[in-house]
């Protein structure tokens, strides 16, 4: 009977062991991509200054509007805004300006044009109504544009590392118990 016991007991060790090293590979993992994907995002955006944004000109751009230049086949919100004391090019967010530099909002559905257009006029309509509105300018005034809404903050990095670090230490935590339930079972069979 005290052998099957032990066997029970190095079976459930053994389960508890891999349960935290796969909590340790899967916190290493997310730690990783963490690293390589959201923290250069972060690191690269100039926008960390909260500005007062007053709007200039709004304008729905279609494609033939923007001189002849290869664009997209969907509607283009154009804002101008005064921010900082000059006029600027305000985007929705930092992947706005990477997706087309040409127009301030870009509508998620793109292969539907009536509603990509209706929901450009929605925005339209918003920024009308709110002529002042926060945005985010770059304090070293290298970029000539301003963000409605950044995407990498300090807040989301927080986010983004509290699961890794919740499962890293659980983890490690685990797999100590499991070691020390181990230490503790080897000293207690040699009595």
């Amino acid at each position: 009977m005290g052998k099957n016991l032990v066997t029970a007991q190095i079976r459930g060790e053994s389960r508890a062991l891999c349960l935290g090293a796969v909590m340790v590979v899967c916190s290493a993992i997310t730690y990783y991509i963490l690293g390589t994907t959201v923290l250069p995002l972060y690191q690269k955006s100039v926008w960390t200054k909260v500005s007062n944004c007053h709007l200039i000109e709004i304008d729905i751009r279609e494609h033939e509007k923007l001189e002849g230049k290869k664009v997209p086949q969907y509607p283009c919100l154009w804002v101008n805004v005064s921010a900082i004391g000059k006029s600027a090019i305000l985007y929705h967010t930092e992947e706005t300006k990477e997706k087309n530099h040409q127009c301030s909002y870009i509508p998620e559905n793109l292969e539907d044009y009536q509603e990509a257009r209706r929901d450009v006029e929605t925005i339209r309509v918003r920024f009308k109504e709110r002529q002042n509105f926060p945005c985010y300018s770059d304090p070293d005034e290298t970029e000539k544009s301003v963000l409605y809404r950044r995407l990498y903050t300090p807040q989301m990095l927080l986010k983004w590392l509290f699961w890794p670090t919740f499962m890293l230490t659980g983890g490690i935590f685990i797999i100590m118990m499991v070691k020390l339930n181990q230490s503790l079972s080897m000293l207690a069979a040699q009595r």
